[in-house]
């Protein structure tokens, strides 16, 4: 008997895992092309563009209802050109409809399926359409058949509609201006404000109109810096507490590591299970920053547990790093991750069980479903009180039965992981490890940012040189867009404060020198596509931090710190035209812009200019370089210069030229706003003009 799948379709040619998974469906899906809306021109037949990603649970939904169904896929076929496109590969697509979307009143969200004109202009749409009229929705059939009914008995009503919404998404492309004032403190204290009026006290984070609650890094970040900044108490106590009841949460893999994409609850207790790269990422900047300002290993603790995910589980034969992993296993959301007692006890035995389930509340009455989702809702010294047990005894046999469920765990059948290797992804990846090698004084972590940083020049370019979006199975494709530039420039600034190795510095330097040519917009913020760039129906200049910082706040840090490393005035000119150009956003939508608000945030500090000459190895040299790997100075860029090696470290950082040793020893030099201090031998006297 044949296992040969009874449909196929053009995506079976593609590397998208995502598009992959809809490669037999029996709807006639094609990739993204301009073949495909020329199909749509010649038989003159609206365009379904359905967006999502591999690990997207109603994605899956809404295949197995609806696009694996053989008499909904007969109408889609006959009535409709169809295209799939993943939103991870095409950023710039998904952004264009998206907006459309929000334009419509609607709530944004994946699966995204809008429905267009043969020339691409979008006319409705949403995001789950259920097989039957549910929730309030109505079917997708119902949909379809309503516009098959329109584009034959009134095609006037979908042309006005597609051109009202074309002029309302091309207005609102423009991008702003770089004429506004440039904001001062005023937009981060009304961001911190924001922050404090929405802050949970019970359980950390922020409550927004959605119940779901989401990772807010970035804007832990800007917290953290605002605390240092002023003093102010609440801030770092808000950082603090949400950090905590993230780690203990269920939004928190408490058996394998890593942070699932958001909580459903309030209480961090039920996740949406996907674990996405990029939220790891940040959550590790956080973590390591936390632990810098106030010294506490849980936090230091916290983000090795997540990088010993990463590095278990989510890193490439090839050095990289996946994108994601999916919510579901065996078709079921979260069954990959937990546990019943009994379950519990067939690992470890009753009376090591008894301490786990007490500790991570698995209990018979379970808090999901009827199982249990591993999670702290009691401190680690109450939960040894009651067992009767030290803390010691409690913390060590913990780990031996972690270790042990974590064994029989990875015996299960996984989560579909998408191995697709995304250039701003691993960035920000690169930027964690390279960051925790620094800050925790861990080789291994070095070398592993340094592998996957390799790993990404070498294979996502093309023969030009130009920086590719996406590589998988050996091909690299799709021109990459500012984000993927800038962060992997903040990656490779983050890998020369590492390593001072200059490859990395010229490596980020160049990508910059590249970004303004691609990307480049004279009026204000930098384009989200290159001028090389297929031309859709709007060309954005996207500054809003979602779930990574944009393009134009990673480009803002990078051009800021650059220009404070070479004095090149047109590094401080492109920095300061992007903070201009949303200065409005800044100052009344600033948790939204977080990222970008921590480059506002050193410009108006005044970047600090370190150069400290040594020897590597030797105490004094180390001492110094203590101060700025270790402690928390975000203001501050650094440059180390090797004895014997000053006139190849001036050449390319201008910032080192004539800095040498003095009277034999380990030399620090710290400028700030044109100015310098003395030269400093000791961390003592380098700390004081840090401060």
């Amino acid at each position: 008997m044949s296992n040969a799948p009874k449909f196929s379709n053009r995506l079976i040619h593609e590397k998208s895992p995502y598009l992959l998974q809809h490669a037999h469906n029996p709807v006639d899906w094609q990739p993204w092309t301009p073949e495909a809306f020329a199909q749509a021109q010649a038989q003159d037949k609206l365009v379904l563009v359905s967006i999502g990603y591999a690990t997207c649970h109603w994605c899956h939904v809404m295949e197995r209802e609806s696009f694996e169904d053989p008499g909904l896929a007969e109408f889609l076929n006959a009535y409709f050109v169809t295209i799939k496109v993943d939103r991870e590969e095409r950023p710039d697509v998904d952004k264009l409809y998206m907006d459309a979307l929000h334009a419509l009143g609607q709530q944004g969200g994946w699966p995204l399926n809008m429905f267009v004109l043969p020339d691409g202009r979008p006319v409705t749409g949403g995001t789950y359409f259920p097989p039957r009229d549910l929730y309030g929705r109505p079917s997708f059939r119902t949909v379809l058949e309503k516009l098959v009914q329109l584009w034959r008995g009134d095609r006037g009503k979908l042309e006005h509609v597609a051109g009202e919404l074309l002029g309302h998404l091309q207005n609102n492309a423009q991008p702003q201006g770089s004429e506004a004032a440039l904001p001062g403190w005023e937009a981060e204290a009304a961001t911190t404000e924001y922050f404090r009026k929405s802050y949970d006290p019970d359980h950390g984070g922020f409550l927004l109109q959605s119940q779901n609650k989401f990772p807010p890094s970035m804007g832990l970040q800007l917290l953290l810096r605002h605390h240092v900044r002023t003093g102010n108490p609440e801030s770092l106590e808000m950082v603090e507490h949400t950090l905590q009841k993230m780690l203990a949460g269920g939004i928190y893999d408490q058996i394998g590591g890593g942070l699932s994409r958001y909580s459903t609850d309030y209480e961090w207790l039920v996740p949406h299970f996907e674990k996405m790269l990029y939220d790891n990422a940040l959550f590790v900047w956080a973590l390591l920053e936390a632990h810098q300002v106030t010294g506490k290993a849980v936090y230091a603790d916290g983000a090795r547990d997540v990088l010993t995910y990463i590095e278990r589980d989510m890193r490439s034969p090839e050095d990289a790093f996946y994108s994601a992993e999916d919510a579901d296993s065996e078709g079921v959301e979260g069954k990959f991750y937990v546990w019943t007692p009994n379950e519990v006890r067939e690992v470890l035995g009753s009376e090591l069980a008894e301490q786990v389930c007490a500790f991570w509340d698995i209990s018979d009455s379970g808090n999901f479903e009827g199982n249990s989702i591993p999670n702290r809702p009691r401190s680690a010294t109450e939960v040894a009180e009651h067992l009767g047990l030290t803390i010691d005894e409690l913390t060590r046999n913990l780990a031996e039965a972690r270790s042990k469920l974590l064994e029989v765990r990875s015996r299960r059948i996984r989560p579909l992981r998408d191995d697709k290797v995304l250039t701003s992804w691993n960035a920000l990846m690169i930027s964690a490890f390279a960051r925790a090698s620094r800050i925790l004084d861990e080789p291994r972590y070095e070398a592993m940012a340094v592998a996957a940083a390799e790993f990404v020049f070498q294979h996502l370019r093309d023969d030009s040189g130009r920086l590719l979006r996406r590589w998988r199975e050996g091909e690299s494709r799709f021109p990459a867009y500012l984000v993927d530039h800038a962060q992997l420039a903040v990656a490779g600034l983050d890998l020369y404060e590492a390593t001072y190795n200059m490859e990395w510095f010229c490596k980020a330097r160049d990508l910059m020198v590249a970004a303004d040519r691609l990307f480049r917009n004279d009026e204000g913020a930098y384009f989200d596509t290159g001028e090389d760039a297929e031309r859709l129906l709007t060309r954005s200049a996207e500054g809003y931090d979602g779930v990574e910082p944009s393009g134009n706040s990673a480009a803002a840090q990078v051009f800021l710190r650059l220009h404070a490393c070479t004095g090149d005035s047109d590094f401080l000119e492109n920095g300061l035209r992007i903070l201009s150009g949303f200065s409005g956003h800044l100052q009344q939508a600033g948790p939204s812009f977080a990222a970008m608000l921590q480059a506002l945030h050193a410009y108006h500090s005044g970047i600090r200019e370190v150069v400290i000459v040594g020897t590597r190895g030797e105490p004094e040299t180390e001492s110094l370089l203590s101060v700025v790997r270790r402690e928390f100075q975000p203001n501050t860029v650094t440059v180390f210069v090797p004895v014997g090696e000053e006139s190849s470290v001036a050449s390319a950082i201008p910032l080192a030229q004539d800095r040498t040793v003095i009277n034999g020893h380990a030399t620090a030099y710290v400028c700030q706003n044109f100015a310098c201090g003395l030269p400093v031998h000791t961390p003592d006297d380098l700390r004081v003009q840090l401060c």
